[in-house]
Order: structure tokens, then sequence, then C-alpha cells
């Protein structure tokens, strides 16, 4: 049997290797994202913090705020004393979270925003890009599409109670990032946040973290949804969020995922075996419970999840709603030229057949590659993008 000792230097192995996505091994990280196996090493990455107390993230500035949200609150106290936590961000305006100079690597974000998920929307620019790399509403972006809190628990994103959104997804740039949150309602948002980087060096080999935000409220072809398209560059799909809506009674996860890459057009070069196969359950995630009745059964791991079920006490109903992840942090999904992903909305109808399904379903598709990217499908209006 293997000690104790030994069993962890395994773990931080495994750890380290799997959580590195610009990095082929330890020896080659270049200390801007430090994971457990390699949290003992010393690094000359200069860690800095964005929020409303140090809007520039700057050494020594932060805490200085004389004018803020908090002011009120801390008139006995002044400065040094919460003056600044969080912004308003007015009705159909754009605010800019944080701009920051290269190179280095956003680490680890946090922010619990007001209003609506689906209508404050987050985009993050490399670079000197006009065009963002990211573009997802906020509560999808951290795998909460569906407009009410769930906890969910994974490596990559976390939420928490109240409404804390939290990511780990490793974010390299080389001269700059811009992080802005457009509020698209007509009343103003509240948003407290902060973004943890590291100033240094970025390895050869580091691409950029992209995000794509879909959605067809009733698909427009029976049976077929497209979750990313037009994808060009050199790269590696690392994670599927889908928010989704059933119409029909009975199962409706029969479906298949498939991946067209590098010149694949008919067929793919991995297809999966089923929606609830591709997401790591079985048998449309359905246990029976002390009471002896079968209900979909909520589960939150690492790298996948059932993460939502809404109304979580009903089975195979018209309506209910699902919010669902898929991470490939050990597993990603690697391209040279260009990348396709779709999943198949396919239902189950008795006598043992498939019924193509036209669900209501909404996506976000992460990878990271080379810049440039191609152009993103324009957002869904306003009206498109609510529940």
């Amino acid at each position: 049997m293997k000690s104790t000792a030994s069993l962890g230097r395994l773990l931080a192995g495994l750890i380290t290797t799997t959580m590195l996505p610009w990095s082929s091994s330890a020896q080659s990280f270049d200390g801007l994202n430090v994971q457990l196996g390699t949290l003992h090493r010393t690094s000359s990455a200069k860690s800095r913090s964005i929020s409303p107390e140090n809007f520039t993230g700057e050494k020594g500035k932060a805490g200085m705020a004389v004018e803020g949200t908090g002011k009120n609150a801390a008139r006995d106290l002044g400065q040094t004393w919460k003056v600044s936590p969080s912004v308003h961000i007015a009705a159909k305006s754009t605010f800019t979270l944080g701009e920051i100079k290269g190179p280095g690597s956003i680490q680890s974000i946090w922010m619990t925003p007001t209003g609506n998920w689906r209508t404050s929307i987050l985009r993050f620019y490399w670079d000197d890009e006009t065009t963002p790399s990211i573009e997802v509403p906020v509560g999808d972006f951290f795998a909460c599409g569906l407009g009410q809190y769930t906890q969910l628990s994974s490596l990559a994103v976390c939420v928490n109670p109240g409404s804390a959104f939290n990511c780990y997804w490793p974010m390299p740039f080389r001269k700059k990032a811009r992080i802005t949150m457009e509020n698209l309602a007509d009343q103003q948002m509240t948003l407290y946040y902060q973004v943890n980087y590291a100033l240094g060096p970025v390895t050869k080999d580091a691409a950029y973290l992209h995000a794509q935000f879909r959605r067809e409220d009733r698909l427009q072809t029976k049976g077929h949804y497209t979750i990313l398209d037009g994808i060009k560059g050199r790269g590696h799909y690392v994670g599927t969020y889908l928010a989704w809506e059933v119409f029909s009674p009975g199962w409706w996860g029969e479906g298949e995922i498939k991946f067209f890459m590098d010149g694949d057009t008919k067929f793919p070069t991995i297809c999966g075996t089923g929606t609830e196969d591709y997401f790591c359950g079985s048998y449309n995630f359905d246990t029976k419970g002390p009471d002896g009745k079968n209900r979909y059964t909520l589960f939150n791991t690492p790298y996948t999840g059932l993460a939502q079920v809404i109304p979580s006490e009903q089975i195979y109903q018209p309506g209910q709603r699902f919010g669902l992840y898929r991470w490939h942090i050990p597993d990603p999904v690697r391209f040279e030229k260009d990348l396709r992903v779709t999943i198949q909305a396919l239902g189950w109808q008795d006598g043992g057949r498939y019924l193509q399904l036209q669900d209501d379903i909404a996506s976000v598709g992460f990878w990271y590659q080379t810049e440039p990217h191609a152009p993103f499908p324009t957002l869904p209006v306003r009206e498109k993008l609510l529940n």
C-alpha cells in the first residue's frame, strides 16, 4: 500500500498537470497561476487585485477612497474603512471593471451582481483587440443561467450563498486585459467585485480564454442545437454550460454532442452517446428517493454537474429547466484549424423511438485559442436573452 505521503505527492502531481491549460508540465509553468502541486515554489510574479477599493490595481493604492457606495456607513470612521466596496452601473450603460497592462494572468474573479443576470453582459478584451474574446451574460458565465441562485461547486467555477459568483479559469494576456459589464436593464444595478491577477512573464504557448453565449428559444431546426461554429485558429475546447428548458413530456436527453474539427464536414471526429452521458451521468439523472418516487438527482463534482433543476420535485414534465456543466480540464478537445460543436435535442417516446425536440436551449462554450479569433455572432437583443 502506498504511504500517505506518496498519495499526497501523486494527488499534487495530478492537480498540477490537469489544471495548467497552456503548460505541458510543471517544469514549464510560469508561476502566474499557482496550483497545489507548485504552491511551495517561489516566483517573481507580482500579485495585484482590482476592486472598487482599487480600480487600477496599483501597488499601495488600495483602500484610499473618500467617496463611494459605503461613504455614509463610514461617515464616523473615514478613509480606509470600507468607503468604496461596490459600484452602481446605470441603466443601459457599460462600466469598465478594470484595465490591466501586461504581461500577466487573471487568476480568480469574485462578484455579486444585482438585477437580472441575463441582462448583465460580461466582456473580456485581450491585448489590443476591439471585439471581445468573452461575451456572456454574467449568470451563464458562472454556470448559473436560469435566473435563480443555486449552490455550485467545481474546479473552474463555484457559486456560493447568497449570490456569489467565483471563477478560476486561468486567463493569460500579453499586452493588456480589459473587462467590462454592460447593464441592459431599465434599472441601475449594484456590483461588488474583485479581480485577482499576477504580473509576470507569460509562456510562449499560452493561449487566450474565449467564451461565447448562444440561445435558441424553440430550436430553429428541430432536434439540432449549435454550441459553437466558425471557430478559427489553434486551441482547445475546455467547457460547456447549458441552460435547457423542455417543452415536451418525458425524457429529453438522448441527444449526442459532436465535435467537428479541422475540416470535418458531415461527420465529426468526436461523438458522444447521450446528453446525460456527456455530463457524466447516466439513465436520465433519475434515481429513486426515500419515498420510493423517482426524480432527477442534482450533483456537483469538480468537472461535471447537474447543478439545477426547476422545479426540482417533478420529473419528465414540460416546462422544467435544467442547468448543466462539463469542464474539459483533464481532457481538453484540441483543434489545429477550426472547431464546431453541436448537441442534439432528442427525447424518448413510447414505443422505443427517439423524438426530435424544439426546446429552449442557451449555452456557453469555453475554449482557449491563439489570436486573432473569428467574429462572434451578434448577441441576442434584451428580450431574447430573458428567461
